[in-house]
């Protein structure tokens, strides 16, 4: 059974703070969709902390075609970047961007240290965020004339399906979306009412 649900966040998570051995981290949760939105994100983080010494992240894009990203900036290798996208994989996120920002307190935490720094930071982050479980839904337009509106009217109630849009001129355009995984039998029902034309907008 393929998946067609996912979480993410919508809004940006509470700022978090871990402290070791005087070294402090501030931990963000941001929503993106895109690179950009990463980059705004850390322009924005970069004005508000502009003494701090790193700003390790990870990102995770997309829902079914997935690109991630983990950034050290300038820790040692694999020590900040990596252990916060392992948060973002245990909590099951996507579209999401973790950041940890640090500010070094005069001893060194060796890697170990930095590992455990860098993944609490973000988990931190995670917990103060509020993760919804969203439907992956595909949607469908569909046009037809005035006298099919009863009928399809009908089945979008009968099949609690949600019309997103609809445009009334000389015949009707209703755009309806619907869970991918009934997204195949819904389709079928339209294509087989005479005088309703479906097909799929991306």
């Amino acid at each position: 059974m393929e998946e067609d649900s996912y979480k993410t966040i919508l809004k940006p998570s509470e700022e978090t703070l871990f402290k070791d051995r005087n070294s402090k981290f501030f931990g963000y949760a941001f929503p993106v969709v895109h690179e950009d939105d990463v980059k705004d994100c850390l322009d924005e983080l970069k004005k508000k902390h502009h003494t701090a010494g790193h700003f390790c992240y990870a990102y995770q894009i997309g829902i079914e075609d997935v690109r991630y990203r983990a950034n050290d900036d300038g820790e040692p290798n694999n020590s900040a970047g990596m252990p916060i996208y392992g948060q973002i994989q245990s909590f099951e996120v996507t579209n999401v961007l973790i950041v940890s920002v640090r500010y070094f307190g005069g001893t060194k935490l060796g890697v170990g240290g930095l590992i455990n720094a860098y993944k609490t930071s973000a988990q931190l982050t995670l917990e103060a965020s509020k993760i919804l479980e969203k439907t992956i839904d595909i949607s469908y337009q569909l046009n037809f004339e005035y006298d099919m509106m009863n009928k399809v009217m009908r089945i979008i109630k009968e099949k609690n399906l949600n019309l997103v849009s609809q445009k009334m001129e000389l015949a009707c355009e209703y755009v309806i979306s619907i869970r991918k995984k009934e997204a195949q039998t819904i389709f079928e029902i339209f294509d087989t009412l005479y005088k309703v034309e479906v097909k799929i907008v991306s």
